[in-house]
């Protein structure tokens, strides 16, 4: 009869402490840029992530989502601050973003001093972040910047026939990062690139930069974004700049597209490349773009959603797709959970989604070129589609390692590594 006494009173704790622990809430803690240059992309970022949530629900693994939104400025100390905040003081179990590269780099880094919480990058693109001592606890759904280059180096080459280009970057690890797949990809084509200039982020006069442009080359890549692309944009054309031009990924994104004025108009016919383009004609794509309009009046959001936001959508669908699938369970530092996710082939809106070894994302890349459209808004419309672009871009891991990471002047313009 003890016995029998002791086994139900024992059930009924840990139906009672099961109880409980399903009632908790699940933690969210979310990183984005809602202060300085980068302010525009940032407020599409948390946009894309209530996508997810309305898409989701409100609920994850049978547990309430509890959201908590920190702002960062896209400096590595203002995302190491509000991560700090989020962990140490709010205890969340986990943390979605952040957004700009050298912010990546730095929450890598954060992740390794706090082992009991899983960290889903938003969508910033540094290569270094998961390709140098990644983090266990650090996964990537998004492509890199590198990766988001694929297929545009070879186009601007053989397609548009332009032998010759001058590039502009904001001086930080994830441009960095763009220009390194970009001059891998161009330069092997046959393309030599004969200057690269680099401003600090948040620049707001172009003019020094913009008199040393060279007259002599077929085309101007520029790899700013934001509040600088604006600028840039603007400054460009009262100075009567009529070059031909290549957009990094950000710089032909929507948050750019969309921004007020009529600099960007410069941009259409401009190629780029990146992990989406606006014209897709894929179901899937179109159903997420519906989800994104119909979460928000459309005086709050783009007519599309930006990368920035597909990042965020994307990041925030696996931290919900994965406790659903271990009942919630968050245990034993969140094994369970991260395997799911180590695992998962996600379904995204912009193609099916693996990780490799060092959880990061292999996904399709996407070349594009800016077009107006009868309403006069300005999208990317499709060129072509590469799929499974992996983080070495195709080429030989061991070789791929020897060329450098990305930096100010690496890679070197070679036909051939």
């Amino acid at each position: 009869m003890k016995k029998h006494l002791l086994a139900a009173v024992s059930a009924a704790a840990f139906l009672s402490t099961g109880a409980a622990f399903a009632a908790d809430p699940l933690k969210v803690g979310v990183l984005a840029t809602l202060e300085g240059t980068y302010t525009v992309l940032g407020e599409d970022g948390v946009r894309g992530l209530k996508t997810a949530m309305a898409v989701k629900g409100s609920q994850a693994g049978g547990r309430d989502i509890e959201l908590i939104i920190q702002s960062t400025d896209a400096s590595p100390d203002s995302a190491v601050r509000g991560a700090r905040k989020l962990v140490e003081q709010d205890k969340v179990d986990i943390v979605i973003g952040p957004l700009s590269g050298s912010e990546g780099i730095a929450i890598r880094d954060y992740s390794k001093t706090q082992p009991q919480v899983t960290f889903l990058n938003g969508i910033s693109g540094a290569q270094e972040t998961t390709y140098v001592t990644p983090s266990d606890n650090f996964f990537r759904f998004n492509t890199d910047g590198a990766q988001w280059s694929a297929g545009l180096g070879d186009y601007v080459f053989n397609e548009k026939g332009w032998e010759t280009v001058a590039t502009i970057g904001e001086d930080y690890s994830f441009i960095y990062t763009q220009v390194f797949g970009f001059a891998l990809e161009y330069c092997q084509a046959g393309g030599e690139i004969t200057e690269r200039f680099w401003v600090p982020l948040g620049t707001k006069d172009f003019g020094s930069i913009i008199a040393s442009l060279p007259d002599d080359v077929d085309a101007i890549y520029l790899g700013l974004g934001g509040g600088d692309a604006v600028n840039f944009l603007n400054q460009y054309q009262q100075a009567g700049g009529d070059a031909n031009l290549i957009g990094g990924s950000i710089m032909v994104d929507g948050t750019v597209l969309n921004s007020k004025g009529d600099a960007k108009n410069a941009l259409i016919g401009t190629p780029s490349a990146g992990p989406q383009a606006d014209t897709w004609d894929d179901a899937n794509w179109k159903t997420y773009v519906k989800a994104y309009q119909d979460a928000f009046p459309p005086d709050q959001r783009f007519p599309s959603p930006s990368l920035l936001a597909t990042g965020y959508y994307n990041a925030t669908t696996a931290a919900m797709t994965c406790p659903d699938e271990v009942g919630g369970d968050l245990s034993a530092g969140q094994a369970k959970f991260r395997g799911c996710l180590a695992n998962l082939e996600l379904d995204a809106p912009n193609g099916k989604i693996t990780l490799d070894g060092n959880r990061q994302a292999i996904g399709a890349n996407f070349v594009s070129e800016v077009a107006e459209q009868e309403d006069g808004t300005l999208v990317t419309k499709l060129v072509a589609i590469k799929e499974n672009v992996p983080q070495t871009l195709g080429i030989d891991p061991e070789v791929f390692a020897k060329i450098g990471l990305p930096s100010r002047e690496t890679p070197e313009c070679k036909s051939s590594y």
